[in-house]
């Protein structure tokens, strides 16, 4: 058997290059379209905004920006070397591009990917924190950023990167889906991933528009508090899941009800902390 010959026919196919490997720069290219600018704005730290600020401190955009544009590059790097070897198996999967589903099938098969892909990524991401090899190893990379930026979301370690990103592919492997809709599943989750780490919590923020997106608030408080609030799209996991709920998140959630913003809210914290320090 001619081996060479064989994984020679695997990569000059048109599909590897239109599902795995494009699959991967759109992926990419989306993080970067929402991140670029929200990290831009971090440096800038305009007044206007520093009312819808998360966190009142400063950014670590200095600090953080050539180390997480690094981790960009590699993860992608290692993550396209691993499709070019999972690509024997991932050639037979139903993914495909012939005609595409009714407009509600999408929706729906996109609904699916967000339900299947938040609960996969909860007790993931929920273990990587209860094990202790893969807290110290492997995910406190991604924690070395307490106060994050937009850049700051692909930041983590290469394995956790490449895990991450197999959760994202395994709804659409399961219901065999188009490709185009598999592009437009990758670019929302990257956009969630980017969203989730800009630092405000601005109400004109168009990712608001994404119907089961709460917004960057309840992974902001994941850094700052460190345990808790281990979903990405959907904070009902944590209730359900363990009441693994951040206190604080839920007095933020309580606070924006009351019409307070995000500085208002944390002076309001910082009162009853010292409150309760003092009493």
């Amino acid at each position: 058997m001619n081996i060479f010959g064989l994984w020679e026919g695997f990569y000059n196919d048109p599909w590897f290059w239109q599902f795995p490997m494009a699959t991967l720069a759109i992926s990419m290219a989306a993080f970067l379209l929402v991140a670029t600018p929200w990290t831009i704005v971090a440096w800038l730290d305009p007044v206007s905004l520093r009312k819808y600020k998360i966190q009142q401190k400063p950014f670590e955009v200095k600090k953080f920006l050539l180390p997480s544009l690094g981790r960009i590059l590699v993860n992608n790097a290692i993550l396209a070397s691993l499709l070019v070897l999972s690509w024997p198996l991932l050639k037979h999967t139903a993914v495909h591009n012939n005609e595409l589903p009714i407009w509600y099938v999408i929706l729906a098969q996109l609904l699916f990917f967000v339900l299947l892909d938040d609960f996969l990524y909860y007790w993931m991401h929920r273990y990587m924190h209860e094990n202790k090899w893969l807290l110290r190893h492997v995910h406190s990379v991604h924690h070395r950023v307490r106060n994050t930026c937009g850049i700051n979301g692909n930041y983590m370690h290469w394995l956790e990167y490449s895990l991450t990103a197999t959760l994202t592919l395994i709804g659409p492997i399961l219901l065999g889906a188009h490709l185009y809709v598999v592009w437009i599943w990758v670019i929302i989750r990257q956009i969630e991933g980017a969203d989730g780490h800009i630092g405000y919590d601005i109400p004109w923020n168009p990712v608001h528009l994404l119907p089961v997106y709460e917004g960057p608030v309840y992974h902001d408080f994941h850094h700052a508090k460190f345990k808790g609030n281990y979903a990405g799209f959907l904070p009902y996991l944590d209730k359900y899941m363990g009441k693994t709920h951040i206190p604080a998140y839920l007095r933020y959630v309580q606070g924006k009800k009351r019409g307070l913003t995000a500085v208002e809210i944390e002076q309001q914290e910082s009162v009853q902390q010292t409150a309760g320090r003092t009493g």
